[in-house]
């Protein structure tokens, strides 16, 4: 059966609606009957680049690329100066763009899509952040990625914060296909917005990222601007720092802090904290393992990706894959205390770049920091740190350099401190 005449039988009946999208309630038959893009220039087993953002237009057309049988590419505007990187990386043959269809020749080919090709099955590429190197193109079969969708779940009306690039993003848009839920996409992805959007439209859960949260709380805007009906707020894709979650806690009283974790290349990973103010989490779920190697978190996954297309396997042959996430254990739980990139070595003396910047966000007026390692001649490395002052203030760089050399060993302590802008990406992450 294909997807859309399966969800059409999902939704048949149902008289709410499935999307809020500028202020339009629009049902899911409202949706499945727009006029559609004219795909009649797309084959089975093309690549095709859909650059969208959720709303109408771009789902249906992806729902109806899937039940071609392409391979989708996802991408938002937000990553224009990228898109001809992309394009080849994951060998496109097609790019559709506001109602746009063009089909772009080239000569290369990958085995990966060619066994899509093969068992006829639809595919998604996403790419990754790209913070260390060039985004990686990661390939999934989408036909078995959408299996995990067959055993209803419960959903709440949720506002689809995550971008149309980011796998949570699909994640959440699918769940709520299935599950007959309602999905608001942001008018913008600004606190002020977001919020707004999420009062008038009594919005249950924010997926969100530790940045995002951190902007709001330096906004001013928590607790009197977050709406009652908020229930639960998740977070993920980067790591989050104890003294924002403990402030959001204690503001929040009433809304379940959940921490989400996975990575393109493992398919959408479940996730359990152990308490709403707890960053340790159980990470598992069906076809799921994990184990520790050198305090670094490595999982096996069914749901993995099938590889990358333009860079080797990263996973070995037992189907081992290596997170480059710091972890503690306790009571087989996980606590990621920050990436194998950011171990810090002075003179021999190791370190996570987070147990600085925890000490610098409890400063007066920091907003965001970001501490990082720079070559020293005589101790192999040392620490440097950007500091961004909350909006309309100014942070004292000599009284916070004092305050940094009062809680951290000496090694630790930062050799330069800059008061600038914390550069942050398109998906609210530190970059």
């Amino acid at each position: 059966m294909k997807l859309l005449e399966k969800l059409g039988q999902i939704w048949s009946g149902v008289d709410w609606p499935f999307l809020i999208h500028n202020g339009n309630a629009l049902r899911f038959s409202e949706i499945a009957s727009q006029h559609p893009v004219d795909l009649a220039q797309v084959k089975p087993g093309d690549v095709v680049a859909l650059i969208g953002d959720f709303n109408p237009a771009s789902i249906l057309t992806l729902l109806r690329l899937i039940d071609l049988n392409v391979i989708v590419v996802p991408l938002t505007v937000d990553t224009a100066n990228q898109h001809d990187y992309f394009f080849e990386s994951a060998l496109v043959d097609v790019v559709i763009e506001d109602g746009r269809v063009v089909r772009r020749p080239h000569d290369g080919s990958h085995p990966l899509i060619d066994s899509l090709r093969e068992r006829g099955h639809a595919g998604l590429v996403l790419f990754s952040t790209g913070t260390t190197g060039r985004p990686k193109a990661i390939l999934h079969d989408l036909t078995l990625f959408l299996q995990r969708f067959d055993t209803p779940r419960p959903t709440l009306r949720t506002i689809n914060f995550l971008l149309f690039d980011h796998i949570g993003g699909i994640n959440t848009l699918l769940h709520t296909l299935f599950n007959k839920g309602v999905v608001v996409a942001p008018e913008a992805r600004t606190v002020d917005s977001v919020l707004e959007v999420c009062r008038k439209y009594e919005v249950e859960v924010l997926p969100t990222t530790p940045t995002f949260l951190r902007l709001m709380l330096i906004s001013g805007a928590v607790p009197d601007k977050v709406p009652g009906t908020l229930k639960v707020i998740t977070y993920g894709t980067e790591r989050m720092d104890q003294p924002t979650l403990d402030e959001l806690c204690r503001l929040l009283p009433e809304v379940d802090f959940r921490q989400t974790f996975g990575m393109s290349e493992l398919g959408i990973v479940r996730v359990k904290s152990a308490a709403r103010d707890s960053l340790f989490m159980q990470v598992g779920g069906e076809g799921v393992e994990t184990r520790v190697v050198d305090n670094v978190l490595q999982i096996r996954s069914a749901s993995r990706m099938l590889g990358y297309l333009n860079a080797p396997s990263p996973f070995d042959s037992e189907g081992w894959y290596d997170t480059k996430d710091v972890v503690e254990v306790k009571d087989g739980h996980y606590k990621v205390v920050g990436r194998v990139s950011d171990v810090i070595n002075v003179g021999g003396l190791k370190f996570m770049a987070s147990e600085v910047e925890r000490v610098a966000l409890e400063f007066p007026n920091v907003s965001l920091v970001k501490a990082f390692p720079k070559s020293n001649p005589i101790t192999g490395q040392h620490v440097e740190l950007t500091v961004q002052a909350v909006p309309d203030t100014l942070v004292d760089k000599d009284a916070l350099t004092a305050y940094l050399k009062s809680r951290l060993q000496p090694h630790m302590v930062p050799k330069r401190v800059r008061i600038e802008a914390v550069s942050v990406g398109h998906r609210f992450k530190r970059a």
